[in-house]
């Protein structure tokens, strides 16, 4: 997996969130840091397709996210770091869509729900805590055939069971070619995760750090 970002611009109105000119990152894990309100959370939701920009975004040198955009979709996730979905649905309704959505493999979904310990399928999301909700979306940005999973602030709200289960499934879909992208406010120890490099998000635009 190689994802490359050229000329990235992101404004709201007047104000400037983003100005990358050339950013890329070979298969690995990766940690992006920076302050709240640095635009972390904007970038994320670029690169999953959910924002509009200027530039390009392209992964595996020949997927363009604005040219081939059902592609790209299906081969980028993301875990968003307070998630929101409609009240009515339950975890089992949003599973069961998004894996037909992105061609889940066969057993995935059942997978995801044992190993997040997600015992609350039928319940409407309405009537969930914020850890189950998480718990929902994380098994969401797993499922399908990604070649890039993006986690915003993954640890937030789950407990320490969820926690490991979640560094898990990140090594486990690492072993097969998975990518991540992952911001967190706390570090990662490396005996849990194994950080291929790292970068901060300043002055808009992203910064190598070691890691």
């Amino acid at each position: 997996m190689k994802l490359a970002l050229t000329a990235l611009n992101k404004s709201y109105g007047s104000h400037a969130v983003l100005a990358i000119d050339t950013w890329q990152i070979p298969a690995g894990i990766f940690w992006i840091q920076g302050e709240n309100g640095a635009g972390k959370s904007t970038l994320f939701r670029i690169l999953a397709g959910m924002l509009p920009f200027e530039g390009t975004v392209v992964l595996d040198d020949s997927i363009d996210q604005k040219k081939q955009p059902i592609l790209y979709r299906l081969r980028v996730n993301i875990g968003e770091a307070e998630p929101l979905y409609p009240s009515f649905l339950t975890p089992a309704d949003l599973l069961h869509f998004v894996a037909e959505a992105k061609k889940s493999p066969p057993g995935q979904l059942e997978e995801l729900v044992q190993a997040l310990g997600i015992n609350f399928l039928s319940q409407p999301l309405g009537a969930c805590s914020s850890g189950m909700v998480k718990k929902t979306s994380l098994a969401l940005a797993f499922l399908g055939q990604p070649g890039l999973i993006i986690l915003d602030e993954p640890l937030i709200t789950i407990d320490q069971e969820a926690r490991s289960a979640l560094f898990l499934l990140i090594k486990k879909y690492h072993s097969r070619g998975v990518s991540f992208l992952l911001s967190s406010h706390q570090p990662f120890d490396p005996a849990d995760l194994p950080l291929s490099g790292g970068f901060l998000l300043q002055n808009r635009t992203l910064v190598p750090l070691p890691v």
